[in-house]
């Protein structure tokens, strides 16, 4: 009972701390707004507010935040797929390692926007998202997961061929509660990469019926308010979807026994 109150206590006191935070940012960005004296230049919060409240009563809101929304998520989950198994293959083959290095390098290295000029050649605009969103996240799945796999212990390892576990029991047991927090970690930080990377890419492409071509018309008419509030939508939309899926590889993290899991979220 008091370890349930004090854990009750402990969430109120969080929520009241970010509560606090997020009202001095929104004071802030009022008192840059009442500096500046230029609509033009940056939007008030409330103004903001407004035009978030009036986009979110259109059909046209919906359509775009869910296309972008589909997207990215393509791209991130076909990344942390793909990611995976190439680290699984470099890990336990040195011709594999010595092949793929230089390409995951060159993708850390280029520029995202040169990708994304040489995916206006070679895809359909509505695609180039989803190449983008992939190639940015598919390197910090790669690492995460080799280092995972590099520094799974080797005394449980041994311990595991002493008493012939099957191969199934040595992933289920040994190896998956050690890769997990790098594959928590290569998760959440793929997210963010995937966020900015997918919807600059539709920026850049402007597909029909998107965040991005939303984006760009209201850099081109001038439109702050919506500026703001389109990005506003982007974060909202990151912040709900790593909640849910960082919940999904908490609930893995409990069925696996992985302990420090939490940590590597945050």
């Amino acid at each position: 009972m008091k370890t349930s109150i004090t854990r009750s206590n402990g969430k109120f006191k969080k929520a009241i701390r970010k509560g606090i935070v997020l009202a001095v940012w929104l004071g802030i960005w009022q008192l840059a707004y009442m500096l500046v004296k230029q609509d033009v230049m940056i939007a008030s919060p409330s103004q903001v507010a407004m035009t978030l409240a009036g986009l979110v009563q259109t059909p046209e809101f919906w359509m775009s935040a869910g296309n972008s929304l589909l997207r990215v998520l393509a791209g991130f989950l076909l990344a942390v797929s793909i990611g995976t198994l190439l680290a699984v293959l470099t890990s336990y083959s040195r011709a594999a390692l010595d092949f793929f290095t230089p390409a995951i390098t060159l993708i850390k290295s280029t520029p995202v926007v040169s990708f994304i000029i040489l995916a206006l050649v070679w895809l359909k605009r509505d695609l180039v998202s989803v190449f983008i969103s992939f190639l940015m996240v598919l390197p910090a799945v790669w690492t995460n997961i080799s280092q995972g796999i590099a520094r799974t212990d080797e005394q449980l390892l041994e311990m595991g061929s002493v008493f012939h576990f099957s191969k199934m029991k040595m992933l289920r047991s040994i190896y998956i509660p050690s890769v997990m927090p790098y594959f928590t970690a290569a998760f959440t930080t793929g997210l963010g990469l995937a966020w900015k990377a997918g919807i600059a890419a539709e920026v850049i492409g402007i597909p029909k019926h998107s965040i991005g071509q939303h984006l760009y018309d209201a850099k081109i008419y001038l439109e702050t308010a919506d500026l703001f509030a389109w990005t506003v939508v982007v974060i909202l939309l990151s912040i709900l979807v790593e909640h849910a899926l960082v919940g999904l590889i908490r609930h893995l993290g409990k069925k696996y026994n992985v302990k420090g899991n939490e940590e590597h979220q945050t």
